[in-house]
């Protein structure tokens, strides 16, 4: 059975690619569009008070293949493949290609090149924009943004340690669906930090327990390493040593590094068993 967060079909309408695989009153081939805004939520159902499923960042391309006419679009995200409604005034047509990426936990861009002027957007990380051209320590967007040129890298730029990464969201709000410092969920967080290492992850946690890395046998969960994946039916942490862990949860409503132990034994007794450890 085809997982329907991923594939784009409904009983009305699915995409051409998948024409005689699905059934779907009629196909259609979609558009690419670009995410204009700095960050678009990507919903259940086409309503501001819908379930937030994840959340697409500036500069992500997305095929949309519905559009309600009252503001939703319908479509398919291409970096991890969520399927979903956003909001129609976050999208737009691709003009040039991105260059750089966000690599601070967040940045703001200024309307000139001065910090002293009010900001007109916060980027996150992972976040892509289009440089055209540099002015001292701005990096000036094709929107005429000024940037700060240390918190852009360019889009092939990979952290060397994605567990570091992760710790930098401590004390990040938990937001069901999240996927930047102003809110995050457990397996945003680990497939945000994972992609600014230059690794691609599936956005939730069942889909990367099933597509991460190599299971460790039970034996083995005493023994954790940097980077292992820790799962749960329904939220994964990332162990920072064999003692420690990072996680966003709802238990704290924030990212927060915790005792392995004390972490498992508090789950359990939530009613929840470890159930896997993954190492990449």
């Amino acid at each position: 059975m085809r997982d329907p967060r991923l594939t784009p079909a409904r009983p009305d309408l699915a995409a051409k690619h998948l024409e005689g695989k699905v059934s779907a009153a009629r196909f259609v081939a979609g558009e690419e569009l670009e995410v204009i805004e700095a960050i678009a939520p990507l919903r259940r159902a086409p309503a501001s008070d819908a379930e937030l499923m994840t959340q697409a960042l500036k500069g992500e391309r997305v095929t949309i293949y519905d559009r309600n006419g009252v503001g939703w679009a319908w479509g398919q995200l291409k970096a991890d493949g969520y399927v979903g409604w956003l909001p129609d005034g976050a999208l737009g047509k691709p003009t040039a290609a991105p260059t750089h990426t966000v690599t601070a936990l967040s940045t703001l861009a200024f309307p000139g090149p001065s910090i002293k002027l009010p900001p007109v957007e916060m980027l996150p990380m992972t976040a892509k924009t289009t440089v055209t051209r540099e002015d001292g320590a701005f990096a000036i967007t094709r929107e005429g943004r000024y940037l700060p040129r240390v918190h852009l890298g360019p889009l092939d730029a990979k952290a060397a340690d994605f567990v570091a990464i992760a710790e930098r969201f401590v004390g990040t709000p938990y937001l069901w669906g999240g996927k930047s410092s102003l809110g995050i969920d457990c397996s945003g967080l680990v497939q945000l930090s994972l992609h600014a290492a230059g690794i691609a992850a599936l956005r939730d946690s069942d889909m990367q327990q099933a597509s991460l890395g190599h299971p460790l046998d039970p034996a083995e969960w005493t023994r954790l390493k940097r980077g292992d994946l820790l799962f749960w039916t329904g939220h994964v942490a990332i162990a920072r040593d064999e003692n420690t862990i990072v996680h966003a949860n709802a238990h704290h409503m924030a990212t927060v590094i915790e005792g392995t132990g004390e972490a498992i034994a508090r789950i359990k007794a939530a009613g929840s068993e470890l159930v896997a450890v993954k190492r990449l």
